[in-house]
């Protein structure tokens, strides 16, 4: 498979009569984009907002980010999803860099949600305050969902792709600033150069611990609690076969976002033909019941050794019930002869010292931790609250609460919060790209 990607540098962001980008400048008609968000007859408000690096902006919230993007051969950015089934991973892509489509909904969260500040103290916990970006702010009318603390996010995450695939067509028939191809030869078919370096397969285990549809996360539009291991050429994740699902305590989580700018899966191609013989992707899962984890962990081991990897990456989305199946991964692997690198956040308690994950194992002897979600953050009032802050405190998101004993509510009468980093969007970048160092005391 070989796909190119052309990149746009977005440096600025502004609303007006046509949706263009010229010279680093992405404008956007509001009234036709308004007009994709309310295609779906269930969102019943909505409103755009431009959040920079540095803005004194509290979102919250916050339920997915995409990267604007377009086909140039006319097939939808997320086949299966929003459009008809096609391959993903061939062809040309366009895509505007350095900024993202933000959903948040304005009046209710949920467990899955987070929290973005754009400056100050709290822009360093999250990659997403880094970029220029498109905030749709929107409700629905799906009232039964409105105060269930575990929502699917539907008609909200439906029309942020719609929103993102809107806004890259502007660059469709543009020449690109910065052309990246990624091609990986049949494993068969590798060159002698190639073939003589370390193997190295990735592993990624999306969330798909719900057995009922609409939660998890979706490999062309399949919900992946459907799915066995599958190996998948890397091509494919980075162009929008993987969606992100409505389950996960928020600073786990992998928005599409993620998917679609994969670091580590980037890194990995990087190094393809120098220092390892990239193989490409098994997309594992998340399960419920122990035999089903035991069971996908020795399928991933048998087509990693049936590959001919020497070496693995494992990335786990989630904490807790999912460290069994990333436990059991990792040992699957290592029994297999297969050298193993582990990469998580971890559950240490508000005090650091509880056990770092729930399933431990001797043989899981090199595992990467991208934080802690159960550190606690205390952050001032933001200038400006998009959404609805009263959500963080009232709706169940993961890192929030209405009432403790010690701590009171994460919202206060001034405005400002404690919360864990739980509640952080997509704050543990599990992908490669946290915002985290490790300290020795």
């Amino acid at each position: 498979m070989r796909l190119e990607m052309g990149n746009f540098f977005v440096e600025e962001i502004q609303f007006g009569s046509e949706t263009a980008f010229n010279n680093g400048l992405l404008t956007i008609n509001k009234e036709e984009a308004l007009k994709v968000v309310f295609e779906d007859e269930h969102i019943v408000e909505a409103e755009l907002h431009i959040v920079r690096p540095g803005d004194d902006v509290r979102l919250v919230p916050v339920k997915e980010a995409i990267e604007p993007r377009v086909k140039l051969n006319g097939d939808s950015i997320f086949p299966g999803v929003i459009g008809d089934l096609s391959q993903a991973g061939n062809g040309t892509t366009h895509a505007l860099k350095g900024c993202s489509v933000l959903v948040v909904g304005q009046h209710y969260g949920g467990f899955q949600d987070g929290l973005i500040d754009m400056g100050g103290e709290g822009a360093k916990y999250t990659y997403y305050s880094q970029l220029k970006n498109i905030v749709l702010v929107a409700h629905t009318d799906e009232t039964f969902e409105h105060h269930e603390q575990q929502k699917k996010n539907k008609a909200l995450r439906w029309a942020g792709m719609r929103l993102a695939e809107y806004i890259g067509q502007c660059v469709k028939t543009l020449e690109p600033q910065e052309t990246e191809v990624f091609e990986l030869k049949p494993v068969s078919k590798r060159t002698e150069k190639e073939n003589v370096l370390p193997s190295v397969v990735i592993v990624l285990q999306p969330q798909s611990q719900m057995e009922e549809a609409g939660y998890n996360d979706l490999c062309y539009g399949w919900d992946c609690n459907r799915m066995v291991p599958t190996f998948m050429n890397p091509n494919e994740i980075l162009d929008g076969a993987m969606i992100s699902g409505s389950f996960m305590p928020c600073s786990s989580k992998w928005s599409t976002y993620d998917f679609q700018n994969f670091p580590m899966i980037k890194r990995l191609y990087k190094e393809h033909g120098e220092s390892i013989n990239f193989l490409g992707v098994i997309m594992s899962n998340l399960n419920v019941a122990l035999d089903q984890k035991e069971r996908s962990a020795l399928f991933v081991a048998q087509m990693a050794k049936s590959l001919g990897a020497d070496a693995a990456v494992v990335a786990e989305e989630g904490y807790g019930n999912p460290d069994t199946d990333f436990t059991a991964c990792l040992v699957a692997l290592e029994d297999a002869g297969i050298k193993t690198v582990g990469l998580t956040n971890e559950c240490t308690g508000r005090d650091g010292g509880s056990q770092s994950l729930v399933s431990l194992n001797e043989k899981s002897t090199a595992i990467v931790s991208c934080g802690n979600v159960s550190e606690l953050i205390k952050l001032p009032a933001a200038g400006l609250v998009l959404g609805e802050l009263e959500a963080l405190a009232r709706d169940g998101l993961s890192g929030g609460w209405s009432n403790d004993e010690v701590l009171g509510s994460s919202v206060k009468p001034d405005g400002s919060i404690i919360m864990e980093n739980n509640a952080m969007f997509c704050g543990d970048q599990v992908v490669g790209w946290s915002t985290k160092t490790m300290k020795e005391f």
